[in-house]
């Protein structure tokens, strides 16, 4: 059985992760979550003051961008720990 290079399996990864972030996210409910939902029935709904992301609210971009930036993070987080590494422990 021939091996994939992991550089591959991260890129489909990826790929597969903004596609269903930009998919998914357009049929995000409109309907109120849990926090919502308990200040609209117990009255202090009206206190709340609004707070928009970046892009408003659940969206295509807003779904790829939170994706780039947990792939960010986490290939800076591994990059940093990888290069700290002695050299005599790499091979």
């Amino acid at each position: 059985m021939r091996r994939v290079a992991t550089r591959w399996v991260v890129l489909g990864i990826a790929v597969l992760a903004l596609v269903l972030a930009g998919v998914v996210s357009r049929f995000a409910d409109s309907d109120p979550d849990g926090l919502t939902r308990v200040s609209q029935d117990h009255g202090f709904a009206h206190t709340e003051k609004g707070r928009d992301g970046l892009l408003g609210g659940y969206s295509g971009a807003t779904g790829v961008l939170g994706v780039l930036v947990v792939l960010g993070l986490a290939g800076g987080v591994t990059y940093a720990v990888r290069r700290r590494r002695p050299r005599d422990e790499q091979s």
